[in-house]
């Protein structure tokens, strides 16, 4: 059965040491839509019990990537929850009991080793190819020694000690049975020299009391799985179902994902964090689909799933045990076709911030360029991919010039620059002279002068597109025009023509 703990409770507990990777929000996803699909509750906790790497702004870049995935939480920072704080390092004195508590138990042990005797058993392990790890020196310190280095006030930290033999089996529900040798693990820290907790401590402690049902993480977390199973027993607490998800691989499916950058061998760098994704001008609909299809199926053909539809078809039996290369063609295809699916208005909407941002449209937004907007972007429905690319493709719409990096382009196919200056003279005084500046008026009055001229219609049009466009692709001729205007068709026409002059000559 897909959920054997009821009520469902799944948390996402990232720890904020750097920006939101997609990865993390791959997890968070998958937590949600259990959640969601079960009618259960969804945590955010924030692990920063590492106070060295811990970085305010990562944790602000996670809720934001959340809020901007669509996926809202029950509880946690912000909305609260009876289980508060929903932040560890504010529930630290909570960690220490319950470390305290394995202590009296006979579950744990101080251990007194100074970070120079760690390093040089280090050291000494290594040169004699040994396992590397802690050699349990102070496991079994006689009760005098270990209360007179406590009266003493020598720093400590609390270590739990593992069983020294036998194997621990855990259970998982994407990985099946997964088998531990005690032998070969270390009696990991619980509660470090400063009182803060280690995250195994405070992972535990903090689940249990938040009644976690379901622990569905990474799968680089399986190493953890023997301690963490180890405390629950310690306690005499129930486990909760432990389900690790397959790790998200690179593009060329060699390796991990990488949590910084990915660059083509062309030098082209990729997105990898949330925010990256998003100021490139992903959707996150597009985002929400494509992740959930990294590692899950449905069946074997669908690719397209709704928001609804993901919390409907849900499950862990779904979830793959093998990582999944990431493909940035397939995220790139399936945005395209989410924004094609969107109603004028949304697109423009959503394309808005992007040509604000690089000052093409001012904010806010005026009114009448708003309704231009509103008239050009149905215009480029097929042509974008993502929301960024609104910024190259309808540029000349919204500026009072358009360059000619190539002014050779301005020259109709067959002719030479003299000739074609002079069929933009006589289309500039027809344009100008037309009582309406509608596609169909232009179509009839353009293919009329191209006949008068002895042209095909594709040597005055390639001609007229450059000169208002300052491009060879764009959407039909007259619709461009009509949308572009009458006034700035005209003084682009006339910077064209001036352009020819300088290649030919002066074009009466």
């Amino acid at each position: 059965m897909d959920a054997d703990r009821s009520p469902v409770r799944v948390r996402i507990a990232p720890s904020p040491t750097g920006p939101f990777h997609a990865g993390g929000a791959r997890t968070a996803l998958y937590n949600w839509l259990f959640a969601r699909h079960h009618g259960g509750v969804f945590v955010v906790r924030i692990e920063d019990t590492d106070r060295t790497r811990y970085k305010p702004e990562a944790e602000a870049d996670m809720l934001e990537s959340l809020r901007w995935l669509g996926l809202d939480w029950d509880e946690g920072p912000e909305v609260g929850g009876p289980r508060a704080p929903y932040v560890q390092s504010q529930r630290a004195e909570i960690h220490r009991r319950y470390a305290h508590a394995l202590l009296e138990g006979g579950h744990a042990y101080r251990c007194f080793c100074t970070p120079e005797r760690l390093d040089t058993l280090r050291r000494e392990q290594r040169r004699r190819k040994e396992h590397v790890g802690y050699d349990r020196h102070c496991r079994d310190l006689p009760a005098e020694e270990r209360s007179a280095r406590e009266q003493a006030g020598l720093p400590s930290v609390i270590r739990l000690k593992m069983p020294l033999d036998g194997v621990t089996v855990v259970q998982d529900r994407i990985r099946g049975e997964i088998r531990f040798e005690n032998a070969l693990l270390e009696d990991t820290i619980l509660l470090k020299s400063d009182g803060y907790p280690t995250y195994h401590l405070a992972n535990v402690v903090d689940d249990y009391l938040m009644q976690i049902s379901h622990v569905m993480r990474g799968d680089e977390w399986v190493p953890s799985l023997p301690m963490h199973v180890i405390m629950y027993r310690a306690f005499g607490w129930d486990l909760p179902v432990f389900a690790h998800l397959p790790v998200i691989l690179s593009p060329t499916g060699r390796g991990k994902m990488s949590k910084r950058r990915i660059v083509s061998a062309d030098g082209k760098e990729y997105p990898v964090m949330v925010r990256e994704f998003r100021e490139a001008g992903y959707l996150p609909e597009a985002m929400v689909n494509y992740l959930a299809r990294i590692g899950w199926s449905y069946d074997d053909h669908s690719e397209l799933f709704t928001r609804e539809a993901l919390i409907g078809k849900f499950s862990l039996e779904g979830v793959s045990s093998s990582p999944a290369a990431f493909s940035y063609d397939k995220l790139l295809w399936m945005n395209g076709v989410y924004m094609r699916q969107l109603d004028g208005e949304d697109l423009a909407r959503r394309c808005l911030p992007f040509l604000q941002d690089a000052d093409l449209i001012p904010s806010p937004c005026p009114p009448e360029t708003w309704a231009q907007l509103l008239r050009v972007i149905p215009m480029f429905r097929k042509r974008l991919h993502t929301l960024k690319d609104v910024v190259e493709q309808t540029a000349y719409f919204f500026t009072a010039e358009v360059g000619y990096p190539d002014p050779t382009l301005l020259v109709g196919k067959k002719l030479d620059a003299a000739a074609t200056g002079k069929g933009l003279k006589q289309a500039r005084r027809r344009l100008a002279a037309l009582p309406s500046f509608d596609e169909q008026s232009m179509e009839e009055d353009l293919r009329e002068l191209a006949e008068e001229l002895g042209w095909k219609a594709g040597q005055l049009f390639m001609p007229i597109r450059v000169a208002v466009t300052g491009r060879t692709a764009t959407p039909g001729l007259f619709e461009t025009l009509a949308a572009v205007g009458r006034e700035r068709t005209l003084k682009r026409l006339d910077q064209a023509i001036a352009q020819l002059e300088k290649l030919e000559g002066k074009i009466p």
